[in-house]
């Protein structure tokens, strides 16, 4: 901590979340980090005056690039569902710390008097940066040069170079939320330029599969309504037959390669809970494009099973000739029940057989699903994952949502950031395969039945928790960043360096070093953990690959 006149400044790890009225507590944490790794701590400040205009200068070594980002605050009118565990820092409707804001050259800090507020700052460590100890300065000072306050933070960078995580990874991507916010056309040349930017930040945080709308996705919509139409392939039809134009899916596929994705889920084949009706699609047909297919076409109807006689095995042929084999996962319909078992045995059955061996990977967690084998790659609840654990299920995939407020790790505001990047390690325990989220940018409310604005409502119309919908915030420049994003990348970044040292040691050996400290072994329902356990784990994982020999 350094005092001046009027600025108070406190470094802290990323997990302590800074509430305006609450002092954050001493903490003189410093980290070793491997070349290559992105790295985060925080500077508390607090001004016993009111400050305007207060610029703030970065330094580091060689091998090290900075920048600085102020933790915005933003309301939430529900952070948690009545029934929730312990393990938050606040229930109660309030201000929460989320979105970075970009402090850069143009910008300024305001900072209220006897408020605690929080600059998030973001090192970048190269993968030749000399292994040795860096200091990473940050200086306050107002705008004529005056100095406010100074903190610095010690990084030992160790001779390892960051591996990248094998986990498969995906966090829906709405089109159709960023043609809305930032009002372009669907699939338009100004839309393709939102959908650029924000798709490099998707895989900048490990994004690595990618919900493709095939069709305008069948998801979080009422029934009976509808989503702007966001459809990549045009459907033709012509004496009772139909074609397929796949132009717009050869756009999207090739750059969605070229900003580092590696794997393609064809959106929903039928609508969410339930797998009842067909999704809304688009034909051209007598030079008419009209709604042919949606909520008035149940799944067991003839027209829609011709139409996926004649488009599936279309896809198959697309799927080879562009060199995705693979590389394909196919849904069916999301989050079916138990009371949907029927419902979705049909819908299933028409569509295997015809995926050109692409895998049916579906958000479930009834295990009948799987044991009757109507889905290849079952994605369960972290809640629900034990008899499918016990099962020694192959190729496992884990979500969370709304719903999973027991114990195991999530990312609502309410929750400490401990909670939210200690899924990393149960993803390494488990060795699981894949991680699904329904929300990286869901900026409608409840149903989808208009939009929002995630600055002012961020918990879907106290549907869903506020945190549980958006990783991001919309801009005028881009993606805006959550604290929360960081840290669920920071999680990312410890399976990565575990399974490098799993590697190494053999998968025994590492999980005793990951286990030290806990009075049990981990498990999905670990919990609560505190920040020294999970960052004393990263620590020791560091120092090991680096020991000699």
């Amino acid at each position: 901590m350094s005092n001046s006149q009027s600025l108070d400044l406190h470094t802290l790890s990323s997990l302590i979340k800074v509430f305006p009225d609450t002092q954050p507590a001493e903490d003189t944490y410093q980290a070793s980090v491997l070349q290559g790794e992105t790295f985060s701590f925080q500077v508390a400040y607090y001004a016993y005056e009111p400050l305007r205009d207060v610029h703030v200068d970065f330094g580091a070594g060689r091998g090290l690039s900075v920048d600085g980002r102020r933790v915005g605050l933003v309301a939430s009118e529900l952070a948690v569902y009545p029934g929730h565990d312990d393990w938050v820092l606040r229930a109660n409707p309030g201000l929460f710390p989320d979105p970075l804001y970009p402090v850069g050259d143009d910008s300024s800090l305001v900072i209220p008097a006897h408020q605690w507020r929080a600059l998030w700052v973001t090192v970048r460590i190269q993968p030749d940066c000399e292994p040795e100890r860096h200091s990473v300065t940050v200086r306050f000072r107002t705008a004529s040069g005056t100095p406010l306050g100074s903190a610095e933070f010690w990084l030992d960078v160790l001779p390892v170079q960051m591996p990248t995580p094998a986990l498969l990874h995906t966090e829906w991507f709405y089109t159709d939320c960023l043609a809305t916010w930032h009002r372009v056309r669907g699939f338009s040349k100004s839309h393709w330029r939102w959908i650029d930017r924000y798709l490099q930040n998707a895989v900048d945080h490990g994004v690595n599969t990618i919900l493709t709308p095939l069709f305008t996705p069948p998801l979080d919509t009422m029934p009976g309504g509808e989503r702007p139409t966001m459809q990549l392939v045009g459907v033709g039809r012509k004496d009772g037959q139909y074609s397929f134009n796949f132009t717009q899916l050869d756009r999207w596929v090739d750059l969605c390669q070229r900003r580092g994705i590696t794997h393609f889920e064809w959106a929903h084949l039928f609508t969410q809970w339930g797998a009842r009706y067909a999704p809304k699609i688009v034909v051209r047909e007598g030079g008419v494009e009209r709604v042919h297919f949606g909520w008035r076409t149940p799944a067991a109807e003839d027209p829609y099973s011709d139409f996926l006689k004649a488009f599936l095995p279309a896809l198959a042929r697309y799927t080879r000739r562009s060199g995705l084999q693979g590389r394909t996962l196919f849904h069916v319909a999301d989050e079916p029940s138990g009371q949907d078992l029927a419902a979705y045995r049909l819908a299933s059955s028409m569509v295997r057989g015809q995926t050109g061996g692409a895998p049916i990977l579906d958000a479930l967690s009834d295990f009948r699903f799987y044991q009757q084998g109507l889905v290849d790659v079952p994605v369960v609840a972290t809640d629900h994952v034990d008899p499918f654990l016990q099962a020694s299920v192959a190729n496992l995939w884990v979500y969370y949502c709304c719903s999973q407020d027991q114990a195991v790790s999530n990312r609502f505001f309410a929750m400490p950031s401990v909670r939210t990047r200690l899924l990393g390690l149960q993803l390494f325990k488990y060795q699981i395969k894949g991680f699904l989220h329904w929300g990286y940018n869901h900026w409608y409310g409840y149903r989808s039945r208009h939009p929002i604005d995630p600055f002012l409502t961020t918990d879907v119309e106290c549907a869903y928790p506020s945190g549980d919908a958006f990783v991001v915030y919309p801009s005028d420049a881009g993606p805006i960043d959550s604290l929360r994003w960081e840290v669920f990348y920071q999680g990312l970044q410890d399976l990565a360096v575990f399974d490098l040292y799993r590697e190494r040691v053999g998968p025994e050996a590492a999980l005793s070093l990951l286990e030290q400290g806990l009075p049990s072994p981990l498990t999905f329902r670990t919990g609560p953990v505190a920040d020294a356990w999970l960052l004393g784990r990263r620590e020791a994982v560091n120092r090991a690959l680096a020991a000699p020999g």
